[in-house]
C-alpha cells in the first residue's frame, strides 16, 4: 500500500454492534472513493451480510464502492485475508478467541494496516484487573511479537453514547435519579457509534506512515452533573469512590458498568486534552424525547 494506492479494506464484525457502524461509513459518500473495495468477513454463509444493506449515511454524491462478502473458517481465514491491505477489527467482547485466531493469520497475509477490536476507554492506564480488558492487552503484546512491522492503531473513544445514558451507569431517568461515583463535576467523554466508524474510515484513508499508534476521540466532552439539564430535571446524588471501588474490584466480573462508573469520578474516561472532539448532545435528547432508557427495565429480572 503506498500513499498514492486505494487499499483493499476488510472488516471483521461488520454485522455487530459498532461494526455496522464501522462498514457504513466506509461505504460513505464522503469516504469510499479512498478505497476500491470494502471486503466483509463472514463466518459463515448463513451469517454473511448482504452488501446491499449496508447505507451510505451520508449520500452526498454519485461515487460507487466495491462491497463484498468473503466466508471463513478457522483454518482458512490467511486465504480469506489475501489482497487486504487493511483490516478492522470490530469483534465485540465475547469473540476473543477467534480474534486471537485472525490476529495468528495475518504473518500469512499481506496486511499492512491493523485496526484492533479497542474502541472504548483506554484500560492502559487501569490500576486493577478485569477480564475483558486484560485480554485486549494480551492480544496487542501478541500483535506485537507476531506482526512487528505491521501499522497498528489502537482508537480509544471513551463511553458509547448511544449506550451510556441508563440505569446501569447510575442515570436513573425513570426514577429521576442520577447518582456518580465520586464527583459529579467529573468530565466524560463519550462518542456515537457512527462517530466512531467515521473517525476508523477516515485514519484509513491516511498514508500508512501519517496514521497514529494510538487516537483518542471525544464526541461529547462534558462534565457529568451537565448531562441531567439536556433532558429532565433529575436529582443528583454522589456516592463515595474509593468505598465503591474497593467493592467493585475485589469481585471478578466480566460485566465492566460498575468499573466504568467508577472510571468516571476518577476522571480517566476524560479525552477534553487529547482527544478529536466531534458532535454535540443535542441529538440523542431529541431522539430520547427528554427521558433516555426511560422504559428499559432495571434492574434486570
Amino acid at each position: 500500500m503506498t500513499s498514492a494506492s486505494r487499499p483493499v479494506v476488510a472488516i471483521a464484525g461488520a454485522t455487530g454492534h459498532l461494526g455496522r457502524h464501522v462498514a457504513s461509513a466506509f461505504i460513505s459518500s464522503p469516504l469510499s472513493s479512498h478505497f476500491s473495495e470494502i471486503v466483509l468477513l463472514s463466518r459463515s454463509q448463513q451469517t454473511q451480510s448482504n452488501p446491499t444493506q449496508l447505507k451510505d449515511p451520508y449520500p452526498t454524491t454519485n461515487t460507487t464502492i466495491k462491497v463484498t462478502t468473503r466466508t471463513y473458517s478457522y483454518e482458512t481465514l490467511p486465504t480469506a485475508l489475501q489482497g487486504i491491505d487493511i483490516l478492522i477489527n470490530a469483534i465485540g467482547p465475547s469473540g476473543h478467541a477467534f480474534k486471537e485466531t485472525l490476529l495468528r493469520a495475518l504473518p500469512h497475509t499481506s496486511v499492512q494496516v491493523y485496526f484492533p477490536s479497542e474502541f472504548g476507554v483506554n484500560h492502559y492506564i487501569h490500576d486493577f484487573a478485569h477480564p475483558e480488558w486484560d485480554a485486549k492487552k494480551r492480544h496487542m503484546s501478541l500483535a506485537t511479537q507476531l506482526v512487528p512491522h505491521t501499522k497498528r492503531c489502537r482508537v480509544f473513544c471513551g463511553l458509547f453514547f448511544e449506550d451510556s445514558i441508563g440505569p446501569w451507569f447510575g442515570f436513573d431517568t425513570t426514577n429521576g435519579v442520577y447518582e456518580s461515583v465520586g464527583s459529579a463535576e467529573a468530565r466524560v467523554s463519550f462518542t456515537s457509534l457512527g462517530d466512531v466508524g467515521r473517525v476508523v474510515a477516515a485514519l484509513a484513508t491516511l498514508a500508512r506512515e501519517m496514521i497514529p499508534d494510538v487516537v483518542h476521540v471525544g464526541g461529547i466532552r462534558g462534565r457529568w452533573r451537565r448531562l441531567r439539564w439536556l433532558w429532565r430535571r433529575v436529582d443528583v446524588r454522589e456516592a463515595e469512590l474509593e468505598e465503591f471501588k474497593r467493592e467493585t474490584t475485589k469481585v471478578v466480573s466480566r460485566d465492566p458498568a460498575r468499573f466504568l462508573r467508577f472510571l468516571m469520578g476518577e476522571g480517566r474516561i476524560d479525552h477534553s486534552s487529547e482527544g478529536l472532539g466531534i458532535i454535540g448532545l443535542s441529538g440523542l435528547a431529541k431522539e430520547a424525547g427528554g427521558r433516555p432508557w426511560r422504559d428499559y427495565p432495571w434492574p434486570p429480572q
